[in-house]
Protein backbone atom coordinates (compact mmCIF):
# COMPACT_ATOMS: atom_id res chain seq x y z
CA UNK A 1 0.00 0.00 0.00
CA UNK A 2 1.71 3.66 -1.00
CA UNK A 3 2.12 5.94 1.80
CA UNK A 4 0.39 8.99 1.11
CA UNK A 5 1.64 12.17 1.45
CA UNK A 6 -0.27 13.76 4.86
CA UNK A 7 1.07 17.51 4.27
CA UNK A 8 -0.15 19.91 6.92
CA UNK A 9 -3.13 22.16 6.20
CA UNK A 10 -1.95 25.12 5.35
CA UNK A 11 -2.48 27.94 8.27
CA UNK A 12 -5.63 30.13 8.07
CA UNK A 13 -4.72 34.11 8.57
CA UNK A 14 -6.90 35.54 10.94
CA UNK A 15 -7.12 39.07 9.69
CA UNK A 16 -7.80 41.77 12.90
CA UNK A 17 -10.63 43.38 11.89
CA UNK A 18 -10.18 47.53 12.27
CA UNK A 19 -12.60 50.04 12.14
CA UNK A 20 -11.14 52.46 9.30
CA UNK A 21 -14.09 55.12 9.12
CA UNK A 22 -17.30 55.61 10.74
CA UNK A 23 -20.51 57.76 10.26
CA UNK A 24 -24.02 58.32 11.78
CA UNK A 25 -26.30 59.29 9.21
CA UNK A 26 -29.92 58.86 8.29
CA UNK A 27 -30.54 55.08 7.41
CA UNK A 28 -32.28 56.33 3.88
CA UNK A 29 -32.53 59.91 1.92
CA UNK A 30 -35.46 61.82 3.15
CA UNK A 31 -37.28 64.85 1.48
CA UNK A 32 -40.45 66.28 3.89
CA UNK A 33 -43.63 66.49 1.07
CA UNK A 34 -45.94 69.48 0.78
CA UNK A 35 -49.76 69.07 0.60
CA UNK A 36 -49.26 69.54 -3.37
CA UNK A 37 -47.83 65.92 -3.23
CA UNK A 38 -50.44 64.13 -1.42
CA UNK A 39 -52.90 65.78 -3.82
CA UNK A 40 -51.34 64.58 -6.85
CA UNK A 41 -50.95 60.81 -5.56
CA UNK A 42 -54.34 60.72 -3.93
CA UNK A 43 -55.79 61.80 -7.63
CA UNK A 44 -53.25 59.50 -9.83
CA UNK A 45 -54.43 56.20 -7.23
CA UNK A 46 -57.92 57.09 -7.53
CA UNK A 47 -57.51 57.52 -11.27
CA UNK A 48 -56.01 54.18 -11.78
CA UNK A 49 -58.14 52.68 -8.88
CA UNK A 50 -60.92 52.96 -11.01
CA UNK A 51 -58.91 51.68 -13.72
CA UNK A 52 -58.13 48.86 -12.17
CA UNK A 53 -61.80 48.15 -10.77
CA UNK A 54 -63.13 48.21 -13.94
CA UNK A 55 -60.79 45.36 -15.24
CA UNK A 56 -59.81 43.21 -12.49
CA UNK A 57 -62.08 44.41 -9.05
CA UNK A 58 -60.89 44.56 -5.55
CA UNK A 59 -57.81 43.17 -5.57
CA UNK A 60 -55.41 45.71 -7.23
CA UNK A 61 -57.22 48.26 -5.49
CA UNK A 62 -56.13 47.20 -2.22
CA UNK A 63 -52.32 46.65 -4.13
CA UNK A 64 -52.88 51.19 -5.16
CA UNK A 65 -54.19 51.41 -1.37
CA UNK A 66 -51.13 49.44 0.47
CA UNK A 67 -49.03 51.29 -2.19
CA UNK A 68 -50.50 55.11 -0.97
CA UNK A 69 -49.95 54.28 2.20
CA UNK A 70 -46.78 53.55 2.24
CA UNK A 71 -45.35 56.47 -0.40
CA UNK A 72 -47.34 58.45 2.66
CA UNK A 73 -45.38 56.77 5.60
CA UNK A 74 -41.96 56.93 4.06
CA UNK A 75 -42.59 60.70 3.08
CA UNK A 76 -44.01 61.71 6.62
CA UNK A 77 -41.86 60.22 8.93
CA UNK A 78 -38.00 60.54 9.29
CA UNK A 79 -35.80 57.56 9.43
CA UNK A 80 -34.08 56.83 12.22
CA UNK A 81 -30.24 57.81 12.31
CA UNK A 82 -28.32 54.58 11.66
CA UNK A 83 -24.27 54.07 12.19
CA UNK A 84 -22.45 53.25 9.61
CA UNK A 85 -18.69 51.70 9.42
CA UNK A 86 -16.15 51.21 6.84
CA UNK A 87 -13.89 48.26 8.07
CA UNK A 88 -10.77 46.15 6.94
CA UNK A 89 -13.20 42.85 6.56
CA UNK A 90 -16.11 45.50 4.81
CA UNK A 91 -18.97 47.74 5.77
CA UNK A 92 -21.42 47.65 7.77
CA UNK A 93 -24.60 49.28 7.48
CA UNK A 94 -27.12 49.50 10.52
CA UNK A 95 -25.10 46.80 12.45
CA UNK A 96 -25.67 44.07 9.34
CA UNK A 97 -21.70 43.34 8.12
CA UNK A 98 -21.01 42.83 4.03
CA UNK A 99 -17.72 41.64 3.27
CA UNK A 100 -15.41 42.92 0.62
CA UNK A 101 -16.08 39.81 -1.59
CA UNK A 102 -19.04 40.49 -1.63
CA UNK A 103 -19.10 43.84 -2.68
CA UNK A 104 -18.42 44.44 -6.50
CA UNK A 105 -18.24 48.59 -7.02
CA UNK A 106 -19.43 52.16 -5.80
CA UNK A 107 -20.38 55.27 -6.37
CA UNK A 108 -21.88 58.35 -5.38
CA UNK A 109 -24.94 59.97 -5.89
CA UNK A 110 -27.48 63.08 -4.55
CA UNK A 111 -30.94 62.40 -3.90
CA UNK A 112 -33.50 64.46 -1.88
CA UNK A 113 -30.89 66.62 -0.99
CA UNK A 114 -28.88 63.53 0.73
CA UNK A 115 -25.43 62.44 -0.50
CA UNK A 116 -25.01 58.91 -1.52
CA UNK A 117 -22.90 56.15 -1.30
CA UNK A 118 -24.31 53.43 -3.13
CA UNK A 119 -22.19 49.84 -3.32
CA UNK A 120 -23.07 46.83 -5.35
CA UNK A 121 -23.43 43.33 -3.74
CA UNK A 122 -23.52 39.82 -5.07
CA UNK A 123 -26.13 39.16 -2.73
CA UNK A 124 -29.60 40.36 -1.66
CA UNK A 125 -30.82 43.35 -2.06
CA UNK A 126 -28.29 44.17 -4.83
CA UNK A 127 -27.42 47.43 -3.87
CA UNK A 128 -26.98 49.31 -0.51
CA UNK A 129 -27.46 53.08 -0.58
CA UNK A 130 -25.29 54.50 2.57
CA UNK A 131 -26.47 58.41 3.40
CA UNK A 132 -22.63 60.45 4.05
CA UNK A 133 -22.53 63.72 5.31
CA UNK A 134 -21.07 66.01 2.80
CA UNK A 135 -18.12 66.74 4.92
CA UNK A 136 -17.22 63.31 4.81
CA UNK A 137 -17.72 61.92 0.90
CA UNK A 138 -14.13 62.65 -0.08
CA UNK A 139 -13.09 60.59 2.83
CA UNK A 140 -14.92 58.04 2.16
CA UNK A 141 -14.07 57.56 -1.44
CA UNK A 142 -10.43 57.57 -0.74
CA UNK A 143 -11.09 54.66 1.62
CA UNK A 144 -12.89 53.24 -0.49
CA UNK A 145 -11.21 53.37 -3.58
CA UNK A 146 -8.45 51.15 -1.67
CA UNK A 147 -10.85 47.95 -1.81
CA UNK A 148 -13.69 48.60 -4.63
CA UNK A 149 -14.17 50.06 -7.83
CA UNK A 150 -15.32 53.66 -8.41
CA UNK A 151 -18.10 52.58 -11.50
CA UNK A 152 -21.55 54.40 -11.69
CA UNK A 153 -23.88 51.36 -13.06
CA UNK A 154 -25.65 51.99 -16.25
CA UNK A 155 -29.14 52.57 -15.60
CA UNK A 156 -31.32 49.62 -15.83
CA UNK A 157 -34.86 49.10 -18.06
CA UNK A 158 -36.70 50.04 -14.39
CA UNK A 159 -34.10 52.92 -13.99
CA UNK A 160 -34.89 54.53 -17.18
CA UNK A 161 -38.77 54.01 -17.08
CA UNK A 162 -38.83 55.81 -13.71
CA UNK A 163 -36.72 58.22 -15.18
CA UNK A 164 -39.00 58.50 -18.17
CA UNK A 165 -42.61 58.95 -15.60
CA UNK A 166 -41.37 61.41 -13.22
CA UNK A 167 -40.48 63.50 -15.77
CA UNK A 168 -44.12 62.73 -17.42
CA UNK A 169 -45.65 63.20 -14.58
CA UNK A 170 -44.40 65.32 -11.70
CA UNK A 171 -45.73 64.96 -8.36
CA UNK A 172 -44.29 68.41 -7.43
CA UNK A 173 -43.91 71.58 -8.87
Amino acid sequence: MPEQDLAAPAPTVVTQTKELFSWHAYARPFKKRNREFFTTVLAVAFLLAVIFFTIGGVLPVVVIISLVFLVYVLSTIAPEQAEHKITTRGMVFAGKTYFWEELTRFWMAERFGSELLIVETTRLPGRIEFVINLEDKEKVKEIMQEYLTNEEAAPTFLDKAASWLSRRIPLEA
